[in-house]
């Protein structure tokens, strides 16, 4: 019996994805026009689920590019959209708005490759995000159980859930790819002795976007 339900749409396209730059919260511009459209087939995939399974809640965190990719999908679903600064993306510090390539190559690779260490100043470790993000996420697990959650999430969180609901070391969810738009799905199971285990159902799923060719 599925018990509790929490399911993650990476945000479409953002235009800093598109122009490889840090996406940081003062340089976020939101969705490309390829990501409205990616958010839009996700949103009706997920709105033709809605009508015999109901979604209850719809977060988006704070940056621009969630909060468009999250009424894209409360506004198809018809549910209300809750913004929550805690499930916000890494502090990207004084790397926010600089390409990517030059970040990497002054930290000698991704926030992942030196997982206990600032990847520019002011920036968080990524263990540290991880642990940060996993603690909200067990939060709203706490308050929303019972529910079908759905999450317009930065691909980061998505692998914050990995590492808490897989009980992972954090330095193993690095080789996840998380995809524009796509859909992760976990779900709480209950057994006929009343042991619950959280189970990755779908990772990754980009199927619905077949029509734009992108995959």
């Amino acid at each position: 019996m599925i018990v509790t339900e929490l399911i993650f749409v990476r945000h479409g396209q953002a235009q800093c994805n598109a122009d490889g730059v840090v996406g940081g919260p003062h340089t976020c511009t939101g969705l490309t026009d390829l990501g409205r459209q990616q958010m839009t087939l996700t949103a009706a995939r997920l709105a033709t689920e809605h009508e015999t399974a109901p979604f209850t809640h719809v977060y988006a965190g704070p940056r621009l590019r969630l909060r468009e990719s999250g009424r894209i999908l409360a506004d198809a679903l018809d549910l209300p959209l809750i913004i929550s600064t805690p499930l916000d993306g890494p502090v990207h510090g004084e790397a926010d708005g600089k390409p990517w390539h030059e970040v990497k190559t002054a930290f000698r690779g991704g926030p992942h490759a030196h997982p206990d260490q600032p990847w520019a100043a002011g920036s968080d470790t990524w263990n540290g995000y991880l642990q940060r993000a996993g603690a909200v996420l067990a939060d709203l697990i706490c308050h929303h159980q019972g529910a079908r959650v759905l999450f317009a999430a930065h691909g980061e969180t998505v692998l914050a859930a990995h590492t808490l609901l897989l009980d992972l070391q954090p330095g193993l969810v690095a080789g996840f790819t998380v995809d524009h738009s796509s859909i992760t799905r976990w779900q709480l199971h209950r057994n006929r002795f009343d042991d619950e285990r959280w189970m990755l159902q779908h990772h990754n799923d980009i199927t619905h976007l077949a029509a734009l060719g992108t995959w």
